[in-house]
């Protein structure tokens, strides 16, 4: 199905390191790398919902920053639309964010508490459309409001005076209301109730096919993501370890950490429930600063032999289903 759609958004061994200070030497301090995002690649496709999953830590966030520019990548490319972003300056990121809008993570932490929610939904107008009046601008966000649920005759409150899903159909009105290619969700669900998570992700849906967006939803539920997402890929340790279709990765899964966080997911049978095996990872998660050789997942992984210690897999694979992993099957 991908095959025959455009690519909008290309994403070629992109990394993103920060260096920090090693805090054990105070008089002589020396600087460490912190590997956050590494050698990332992917495509998306136009009108299509790609997942990114991984537990916390891995780099789900960062890799969504360094694609919009909130944060500098250290190497790889990134081309929206064929054009080469990681090299562009400010004036020519103004007119690629008019394309590429996010919704964060903390829906009232992300809306600017002394605003009206009029004018937080209208702030993106302001800035990429300055060529419309007021009127215009007040129309186009009683339309957005509309769209995504809230009451017009609510446009002169406050953020504190909403819910958490009222504060996040806030946010999606403002990242929508430029009419963007392409939405990057950040864990856009992951603190709100369940039932209003179902509700803002239906939400997402609806306006998905309404606009004809591309998204990229990025969560550590997997049952939400399978929800919504075309493909999948999952994320360990800053790295890219399994990525296909939501079909491929849930129900033909290959590589050892993605069958642990699938072995995770609760199943509404309760018999099932019961009787199922959950594949418990040994240890904690590595530190970014001094990621294992080899393979990054071998000192939680089961199958690890010396193969695994000596070299690291990369992502291949057939039909589209990639992983990187020296034991898959």
């Amino acid at each position: 199905m991908t095959t025959e759609k455009k690519v909008i958004l290309e994403v070629k061994e992109l990394s993103v390191h920060f260096k920090i200070k090693d805090t054990k030497s105070l008089l002589f301090p020396k600087h460490q790398t912190l590997k956050a995002v590494n050698n990332v690649s992917f495509n998306l496709y136009e009108g299509e919902t790609l997942g990114i999953v991984g537990e916390s830590g891995c780099g789900k966030s960062t890799l969504a920053r360094a694609i919009i520019g909130l944060v500098e990548s250290s190497k790889g490319n990134i081309l929206w639309l064929g054009k080469e972003l990681t090299e562009q300056n400010a004036k020519e990121w103004k007119a690629v964010r008019n394309d590429i809008q996010m919704i964060f993570q903390d829906p009232l932490a992300s809306l600017n508490p002394r605003m009206t929610i009029g004018n937080i939904i209208a702030e993106p107008l302001k800035i990429y459309q300055p060529h419309l009046s007021k009127e215009e601008v007040k129309e186009k966000v009683r339309a957005m409001m509309m769209k995504v649920g809230l009451l017009p005759n609510l446009i002169n409150r406050y953020p504190h005076e909403f819910s958490g899903g009222q504060c996040q159909r806030i946010g999606i009105a403002r990242a929508l209301i430029v009419e963007p290619k392409l939405i990057i969700c950040d864990e856009p669900v992951s603190a709100l109730d369940v039932s209003i998570q179902a509700q803002v992700v239906n939400l997402l849906k609806s306006l998905q096919k309404e606009m004809k967006l591309s998204l990229i939803f990025i969560a550590h539920d997997l049952a939400v993501v399978k929800h919504i997402s075309d493909r999948v890929l999952v994320m360990y340790l800053g790295n890219a370890v399994e990525l296909g279709s939501y079909e491929q990765v849930y129900h033909h899964t290959k590589h050892p950490y993605t069958k642990a966080l699938m072995s995770a997911v609760p199943i509404p049978d309760p018999k099932l429930e019961r009787n199922k095996q959950i594949q418990l990872l040994e240890g904690d998660l590595p530190s970014p600063i001094n990621p294992p050789s080899g393979c990054v997942f071998r000192t939680r992984c089961p199958l690890a032999d010396q193969h695994c210690i000596a070299d690291k897999p990369i992502l291949k694979g057939l039909n589209n289903h990639l992983v990187a992993c020296f034991q898959a099957k």
